[in-house]
């Protein structure tokens, strides 16, 4: 299925659910997950849970966005090896794909590293340097600690997603982004401001982070940025 958190981009979801239960999830994941009612209860329910079944389904689009609608680090390690070896064997008869596994606890990848494939990008988001104030937001592992999991990781390819943009210091967050030295960073703001409220950055702010990374020759695709580059023109 097409997901709206990346453009160009298609969810295979051999594995769903989550237990961050971050806030900006609720008018998203966890309410299209409300759908599948009659069909999966567990995926009713967002609780982490298999789909065997869907394991040789892989789409036939350019970029894939692996358990995309979950995040795999609550997943059993020997299924995420078959979710791998599903991605080596499609690979031998239609390369050419990128491959999208994102955790906001990446060090859950660090015992796969010598299996992925060259067509896997590691990602993790990173809304904001800041810790305080963070558990409020979300269950997940605090940003400062998300950081150190990915910059740890000996992988050659890593992505950041800034999304939701939440409020930060500019020095210290185009620090960490610049360290991890990222192919690329995806950037965008709540895309449900009317139903989650989050402290958010200024314009201005945002602008500054841009300027800096895009001066590090970072490449930065923009999200749901609520006409940004018209206001900081």
């Amino acid at each position: 299925m097409k997901t709206r958190m990346y453009d160009g981009v298609t969810t295979w979801n051999p594995f769903k659910g989550c237990e961050f239960d971050c806030t900006y999830c609720t008018p998203t994941f966890k309410l299209q997950a409300k759908r599948q009612k009659h069909s999966c209860n567990d995926c009713y329910q967002y609780v982490p849970h298999e789909h065997p079944e869907r394991l040789n389904q892989i789409p036939s689009t350019e970029t894939i966005f692996v358990c995309g609608n979950a995040d795999i680090s609550f997943c059993d390690p020997a299924y995420t090896e078959k979710i791998i070896n599903s991605i080596n064997k499609h690979n031998k008869s239609k390369p050419g794909k990128t491959f999208y596994f994102q955790s906001k606890r990446p060090e859950y990848f660090e015992p796969f590293l010598d299996r992925f494939p060259d067509n896997v990008i590691l990602l993790t988001t990173l809304e904001t340097n800041r810790d305080q104030g963070y558990d409020k937001i979300s269950k997940a592992p605090k940003p400062s600690e998300r950081f150190g999991q990915l910059r740890s990781l000996k992988y050659l390819r890593k992505v950041v997603t800034v999304e939701p943009v939440m409020d930060f210091d500019l020095d210290i967050f185009s620090g960490w982004i610049t360290s991890l030295e990222p192919e690329y960073v995806w950037l965008g703001y709540n895309s449900r401001p009317k139903q989650i409220d989050i402290p958010e950055p200024s314009k201005d702010k945002v602008k500054k982070l841009v300027e800096i990374l895009e001066s590090k020759n970072i490449d930065i695709r923009f999200k749901d940025m609520r006409n940004y580059k018209q206001q900081c023109s």
